[in-house]
């Protein structure tokens, strides 16, 4: 019930990873990231842990093709699972069960994988990456882009309800966690328009954990 990639930008090292579903608060379940190490989608009759462990993987040393592999051995039920993954290399990798849900399919190339069950179309994952690719921008751009390709080239067999896009640079937390966690609109829409005022204060977030002394004004009710 859900189409999503995992990427990582070549020129600045972020990684990013954006995802949207039927199911209420996708995000929340099955999006995982780390500065420095990778992104991973854990999707398909989720199991959340399965995100975690690969990036543990990752961060221990092991390419994105040795962490799924790992992960198709511990696994449990690994026939229901799909987990997409990108490494600090830009390496990708992708397993999809069998038994995965309805039309399922996936796509790679250099730093960005992407995967879907219960499409629409099984050409929704190669459309992703191919708007991945040819977009150009801040991560989140391509990101948004890339997931507005799929939607047009079908998404999912119905409509989806929530989304989410994750971005992870030099420190220890997300640079930006958007999420969508139900709208009876699109979700993907919503997140772009959150992306489109969020994306100008993300470094000012950023420098405000960093050193507030620093950081830049708002102007709301106690920030002076």
């Amino acid at each position: 019930m859900t189409f999503s990639l995992v990427a990582r930008c070549p020129e600045t090292g972020m990684f990013g990873i954006a995802i949207s579903s039927s199911s209420p608060a996708v995000a929340a379940r099955c999006s995982h990231a780390r500065a420095g190490v990778g992104a991973v989608a854990s999707q398909n009759v989720t199991d959340p842990a399965l995100g975690p462990l690969a990036l543990d993987l990752m961060e221990g040393g092991m390419s994105a093709t040795d962490a799924v592999a790992e992960i198709r051995r511990r696994g449990r039920f690994i026939e229901y699972r799909q987990v997409l993954a990108v490494d600090a290399k830009g390496r990708t990798a992708i397993h999809s069960g069998p038994n995965s849900l309805g039309i399922w399919t996936q796509a790679q190339a250099e730093n960005v994988a992407s995967g879907g069950n219960l499409l629409a179309d099984d050409g929704v994952p190669q459309a992703i990456v191919d708007g991945y690719l040819a977009a150009s921008g801040h991560i989140g751009d391509r990101l948004i882009a890339a997931m507005r390709a799929g939607l047009a080239a079908g998404g999912e067999a119905g409509p989806v309800h929530s989304a989410g896009m994750m971005i992870v640079d030099k420190v220890g937390w997300p640079v930006a966690d958007l999420r969508c966690d139900w709208t009876e609109d699109c979700p993907i829409e919503a997140i772009a328009r959150l992306w489109d005022i969020y994306k100008p204060q993300l470094d000012a977030y950023v420098q405000r954990a960093l050193d507030p002394r620093e950081a830049p004004s708002y102007g709301v009710p106690g920030d002076e």
